[in-house]
């Protein structure tokens, strides 16, 4: 095989070969590749396509010439950016991302920061003159190719890092100084050889050429299996591997990491739906550890970047004919787009959009009904908290609508064997990662005490239209005593909970809910199919959706009424 037709560009004055499409560079990538023809922008990358992948699933191995080609694609980096990978002066850093020619979000991996060593960090900080932003960035390089490429659990870093933050009395890592990360990333090199019997690679190149294995391997874990088995996803597509010229969302104050949809994942309705965290890179906002509360910050302390990020909503759209999940990076008040797709949503969510889209003129109602394939609009509906004067126990972030009841488990293989014995369960963690799929798609419903609603775990429990509330500040796992705190209350395996996931409201036990089902967009949607009259407007599907409310809640009263 000649590795050099499966090798792609993203970048300015690079043409566009034939053969490039979402099957053969990845959707990401290609998403990618369209963003910088619109004049975006998207930091410089490469591309090794998806049959390289296919290649080293068969045999096992990277196939002979990789690393030739891998240095053919850093010197077109090297000059797009007038940096130089495992250079001493000016160096050049770069990703390494997964992306399948069909969205798989979180299930395969992502390393950040390549080419980070002893001698390219002292380059790095005559660059920048952010000594803290190097040893960050240093000791996460660190923890995820030990994680990743290693295959060794990342608790023990994180714990590190824990550690300094308690003594120092800090309420999060993030605020931990320059001389406590360069502690913390020495700790982690000496952690590492612990853990692995290797060392921590010295050598930028061998650095990519392991992480561009692992990200190949990834396609193969256990969780891209099973989210592959849940929405029949075709195991030879294999993934591409994006190489991409870092930016920096963790420089500072004017800094920092998003994840955006031009429409609300939950509702459908049509509003940006973002989370940001400032000086962060994009693992803490997606990855669900950490808690994301810096978006309303955002309009105010870097008001031409909100207003950039608006204006990216009808790009997007306009160019991709759909709801689009983006992941950007600010470095010192500037705008980066780093991927887009077409977003993960609610069943709930997909029907409206599509009227909405139709309405205004965006897509044609044949295109409509090709985004409703597969969800069962014969049976869509939501469960609605029913009110009445139960106090909630605490609140957390919506993430989904709906109303969940279940019994409480804090293992994910626990909700599986709850589920199977035919109880509904609510999975009650900490924080939730991709890893927990078997455990989200058997559960009702999903509540964590940190995490954002745009973490990879928030995105596949929406998709699986599961109740999901992050962020619950109320809530405390104690799992050597196999309870959890909510409030001032004690709560058992096996407990029963209800989750209001319009509200964000946690209550004790099994209370009252009605049912709901969008009857003014299934009403649009038959006319579609009938080859009826022309769409109607949004206005009009709204106000036919509010009559229908109203005639609803009345009889939803008139029912309560009668059990009184």
């Amino acid at each position: 095989m000649s590795l050099d037709e499966h090798l792609f560009f993203v970048m300015p004055g690079k043409p566009v070969p034939a053969s490039a499409s979402a099957g053969t560079m990845g959707s990401k990538a290609y998403g990618l590749m369209r963003l910088a023809r619109l004049g975006l922008n998207v930091p410089p990358a490469f591309v090794l396509g998806t049959e390289i992948c296919r290649s080293y699933l068969d045999g096992g191995k990277l196939p002979d010439g990789t690393r030739e080609l891998l240095a053919r694609g850093l010197r077109e980096l090297e000059a797009a950016t007038g940096r130089g990978f495992g250079r001493e002066r000016r160096p050049l850093f770069v990703s390494v991302r997964s992306g399948a020619p069909v969205s798989m979000p979180g299930m395969m991996e992502t390393i950040l920061n390549i080419g980070l060593t002893e001698q390219t960090a002292r380059g790095f900080l005559r660059m920048t003159g952010n000594p803290r932003q190097v040893q960050d960035s240093y000791r996460r390089l660190v923890r995820d190719f030990t994680e990743v490429v290693r295959d060794v659990d990342a608790t023990p870093f994180d714990a590190l890092a824990e550690a300094r933050a308690a003594e120092e009395g800090l309420a999060s890592i993030r605020d931990l100084d320059s001389m406590a990360l360069a502690a913390i990333a020495q700790e982690s090199l000496t952690l590492s050889l612990a853990l692995t019997g290797d060392p921590f690679p010295q050598d930028p190149m061998e650095q990519l050429l392991a992480a561009v294995e692992a990200v190949f391997r990834s396609w193969m874990s256990d969780k891209a299996k099973r989210y592959r088995a849940l929405n029949g996803i075709d195991a030879n597509m294999g993934t591409a591997v994006t190489v991409q010229a870092m930016v920096f969302g963790n420089m500072g104050a004017s800094s920092g990491a998003g994840v955006g949809f031009t429409r609300d994942p939950a509702t459908g309705e049509n509003r940006t739906y973002l989370d940001f965290l400032f000086n962060a890179q994009g693992e803490d906002v997606v990855s669900g550890r950490h808690a994301v509360r810096d978006t309303e910050h955002l309009p105010r302390r870097l008001p031409a970047v909100a207003a950039e990020l608006q204006r990216m909503k009808s790009i997007l759209e306009t160019e991709f004919r759909d709801m689009q999940d983006f992941e950007f990076t600010v470095e010192e008040g500037r705008l980066y787009l780093l991927q887009t797709r077409n977003g993960k949503r609610t069943p709930w969510a997909a029907l409206r959009m599509a009227v909405d889209m139709v309405a205004e003129g965006l897509i044609a109602p044949e295109e409509a009904l090709k985004h409703l394939d597969g969800i069962a609009l014969d049976r869509l509906e939501r469960l609605r908290f029913a009110g009445g004067d139960a106090t909630p126990l605490a609140t957390a972030v919506p993430a989904s609508i709906g109303t969940a009841i279940g019994h409480i488990v804090f293992d994910p293989k626990r909700a599986s064997i709850f589920a199977a014995e035919g109880k509904p369960v609510l999975l009650v963690r900490d924080d939730i990662s991709t890893g927990d799929i078997e455990g989200i798609a058997a559960a009702a419903g999903v509540l964590t005490a940190s995490g954002g609603r745009t973490s990879h775990a928030a995105v596949v429990a929406r998709q699986l239209g599961k109740v999901c509330l992050v962020g619950c500040a109320g809530l405390r796992i104690l799992p050597e005593k196999g309870l959890c705190l909510i409030g001032d209350r004690e709560f058992h395996e096996g407990d029963e909970l209800t989750l209001d996931g319009d509200g964000g409201r946690i209550f004790a036990g099994a209370l009252s809910v009605t049912r709901e089902r969008p009857e003014a967009e299934l009403a649009e949607v038959a006319r579609w199919r009938a080859g009826g009259a022309a769409p109607a407007s949004v206005k009009e599907v709204a106000l036919a959706g509010l009559a229908h409310g109203e005639k609803h809640k009345r009889k939803s009263r008139a029912q309560h009424q009668r059990r009184d």
